[in-house]
C-alpha cells in the first residue's frame, strides 16, 4: 500500500482520538477519549454499534474472536475509577466487567486465554478472558501506563518509577528490572534480542531482552512518549524509528543506536510510529500533520494536514488514518 492515496471514506467520532483503532474481519474498533467504543464497517465507514464504557479513556482495544477488551481511565462504577470491560464484538453487549482500584490507560494484550494490562496504581494484571477472574498480579514501582509487550513468554514494559522490566507471562514473576530514571510511557518494541523504548527524560533505551543489561542509550533533549517501530530496512539493516517532543523523527541503528537519518517535523511528536511496506508513518502533535517517510532513505513520501497522535493502521486494501477526531480510509490512487 504505497502513497499517493485517495480517500475512500471519513468516519467522524464524537471525541478526541488519541490512540489507534484495531481491525478484526470486516470491522474496525476504536475507543475515543470520551469512553465511547465504536464498531465501524471498514468497507463503508458506517457505524455498526457504539457502547459507552466510561467517561475517560486513552487506549487501543484488543479484539480476539468474538470479544473486544477495553481499559478505562474514569467512569467505572461502585466508586472505582478504573475498569476493564469485555464486550461482544458483534453486538457491543457487555460480557463481563471488572472494576479497578486505579485508572488504566494500558492497552490490553490477549494471549493464551489471558488478557494483560497495567494500571496507574502500578499493578499489572493477568485476567482470564472468559470471565475476568484474576490469574495473577504484579506490583511495579510506579504507574504502568504502557501496554505490555509479549515476546518469548515474557512481558516487557516500563513504569513511572523509571524501571524497565520483564516478567513471566505465566506467573507474573519478575525476570529482570533495570533503572533509567525519568518515567516510561512508551510501549516497548522487542526485536533482535533487545528491548527498545523511550523515556520522558529524553532518552531512547535499548536493553538486552534476556538480562536487562543496558546496551545503549541515545539522548534527544525532550520527552520521548513515542513507542518505537522496528524494521530490517533494505540497504540499512535493523533499524528503530521513533519521534521526540523536540520535533525530530529519528531512524537509529538497532545494534548501536547510531543515527541513520532524521527528519525535523518542526512541532512535537507524541504518538507512536507505524511501518507499512517501506514507509514509516508518524503524526506531529504540534503541527497536526501525518508524515510518511521511506524507511531506508528518510525521504518524505506522504504528508497530510490531519493527525496528532498515532497515525495509521492497515489491512491488505486500505490504510486507516486517525485524525484528531476523524478516521479516514485511504487507498492507493493507482488502485
Amino acid at each position: 500500500l504505497k502513497p499517493p492515496f485517495k480517500k475512500v471514506w471519513t468516519h467522524y467520532e464524537g471525541g478526541l482520538l488519541e490512540f489507534p483503532p484495531v481491525i478484526l474481519g470486516d470491522r474496525i474498533f476504536q475507543l475515543d477519549d470520551n469512553g465511547m467504543l465504536n464498531a465501524i464497517n471498514k468497507t463503508t465507514g458506517a457505524s455498526i454499534w457504539s457502547h459507552k464504557v466510561g467517561t475517560l479513556s486513552a487506549s487501543t482495544p484488543a479484539v480476539v474472536g468474538d470479544s473486544v477488551y477495553v481499559t478505562v481511565l474514569a467512569g467505572g462504577h461502585n466508586g472505582q475509577p478504573g475498569r476493564i470491560v469485555a464486550l461482544n464484538s458483534s453486538t457491543g453487549a457487555i460480557r463481563w466487567a471488572r472494576d479497578l482500584p486505579s485508572p488504566s490507560e494500558s492497552s490490553p494484550l490477549v494471549d493464551h486465554g489471558q488478557v494483560f494490562f497495567g494500571s496507574q496504581g502500578g499493578t499489572v494484571y493477568s485476567l482470564r478472558v472468559s470471565d475476568g477472574k484474576v490469574t495473577w498480579t504484579y506490583h511495579a514501582g510506579g504507574s504502568v501506563k504502557a501496554s505490555p509487550t509479549l515476546s518469548g513468554g515474557l512481558l516487557y514494559f516500563g513504569d513511572y518509577s523509571g524501571q524497565a522490566q520483564a516478567i513471566s507471562e505465566k506467573t507474573g514473576k519478575q525476570v529482570w528490572s533495570a533503572s533509567a530514571g525519568g518515567t516510561f510511557y512508551s510501549t516497548a518494541a522487542v526485536k533482535y534480542g533487545r528491548v527498545f523504548l523511550g523515556n520522558t527524560n529524553g532518552g531512547i533505551y535499548a536493553y538486552d531482552a534476556f538480562t536487562g543489561k543496558l546496551d545503549w542509550t541515545v539522548p534527544t533533549g525532550a520527552y520521548v512518549y513515542s513507542s518505537p517501530a522496528v524494521a530490517d530496512a533494505p540497504g540499512v539493516g535493523p533499524t528503530i524509528y521513533l519521534g521526540s517532543y523536540d520535533g525530530t523523527f529519528r531512524a537509529l541503528n538497532a545494534r548501536s543506536g547510531q543515527l541513520v537519518w532524521s527528519y525535523n517535523a518542526g512541532g512535537k511528536i507524541s504518538g507512536s510510529a507505524t511501518i507499512i511496506g517501506r514507509t514509516v508513518y508518524f503524526a506531529d502533535l504540534g503541527q497536526g500533520r501525518t508524515y510518511g517517510i521511506d524507511i531506508s532513505t528518510g525521504k518524505v513520501v506522504f504528508k497530510t494536514n490531519s493527525g496528532s497522535f498515532d497515525p495509521v493502521i492497515a489491512d491488505t486494501q486500505n490504510v486507516y488514518l486517525t485524525g484528531y477526531g476523524e478516521l479516514y480510509a485511504l487507498t492507493p490512487k493507482s488502485r
